[in-house]
């Protein structure tokens, strides 16, 4: 009986560990491809296209390794160094992230004009995919690569709906989904109303746009206190770990154990106010 019980609790061991050291071939590829589809997603958004996945993390890496060790070489601290370690492999990621917003926000800001030029577009007498592929031309300088890629498409598949689908997933902006929306509404459904419909959506994006913009304003002394907050403690234990008794208590049990504490509280913290004072982001409705 003794055996029987071992073959068994030893045959579930196997079908859970099966999964891991067995996996599927075609499964286990699409979860490494999609292992790095954050990453991916925030390059991507940030204009950064062309940086491979890896590299990105390799740098991010070697910073990180490279402020660690001058970290400790100033200050004498294992601890320290360590938490400058993890610091200097996020950096890259917080300045593309940094980017992508900047980014997001100057893309917001454009939608009014490429509405105009629809609406100067329709009055001209184009047909609505006629009228976004001119966008690859005419429209803002910062988005005509999509608008062109677009024009490639259509001319290519002659399937506005498809077209349109690829344009939002590429754009990844729930503006432009309002707008292609109703694009898409007015080719599909007709009618004569699609200059004054163009014209109240701009309207409505610009009075969108200046609301966010001041409230931003408003809510920037949280996210700035937030950040002083955080950084200035840290500076000053740097600067007092570069005296040999200061170092010496830090370097301690009791003093790692304080570092460590007070980096999870400062995280929490952070996080914290960032979130009081981050204004909540519109969401893609029409993916």
């Amino acid at each position: 009986m003794t055996w029987v019980l071992g073959a068994t609790l030893g045959g579930g061991l196997v079908l859970v560990v099966s999964s891991r050291l067995w996996p599927r071939g075609n499964r286990d590829e699409r979860r490494r491809s999609d292992r790095f589809a954050p990453i991916r997603a925030r390059l991507a958004l940030a204009g950064l296209v062309r940086v491979p996945v890896l590299a990105f993390v390799a740098v991010s890496a070697l910073i990180g390794v490279i402020l660690g060790g001058i970290t400790v070489l100033v200050t004498s601290v294992p601890v320290v160094g360590a938490l400058a370690s993890v610091v200097g492999t996020a950096l890259p990621w917080i300045l593309v992230s940094i980017r992508a917003r900047a980014r997001r926000r100057l893309r917001a800001s454009l939608w009014p004009d490429i509405v105009d030029h629809l609406v100067a577009a329709a009055r001209s007498g184009l047909a609505v995919p006629d009228a976004v592929a001119s966008l690859g031309k005419q429209g803002p300088e910062d988005l005509r690569p999509e608008f062109r890629t677009f024009a490639r498409d259509y001319a290519t598949s002659a399937s506005w709906g498809g077209a349109v689908d690829r344009l939002k997933a590429v754009l990844d902006d729930p503006v432009a989904d309002r707008v292609l929306e109703t694009l898409r509404m007015a080719r599909e459904v007709g009618g004569s109303d699609l200059t004054a419909i163009l014209r109240q959506l701009s309207g409505a994006l610009r009075e969108e746009a200046a609301t966010r913009a001041e409230l931003d304003a408003r809510q920037s002394w949280v996210r700035n206190a937030a950040k002083l907050g955080v950084a200035a403690p840290w500076l000053i234990l740097v600067l007092l770990s570069t005296r040999p008794e200061a170092a010496a208590a830090y370097a301690s049990t009791e003093g790692t154990l304080l570092i460590v504490v007070g980096a999870a509280v400062s995280v929490v913290a952070y996080r914290v106010m960032l979130a009081v004072g981050r204004l909540p982001m519109e969401r893609r409705w029409f993916r």
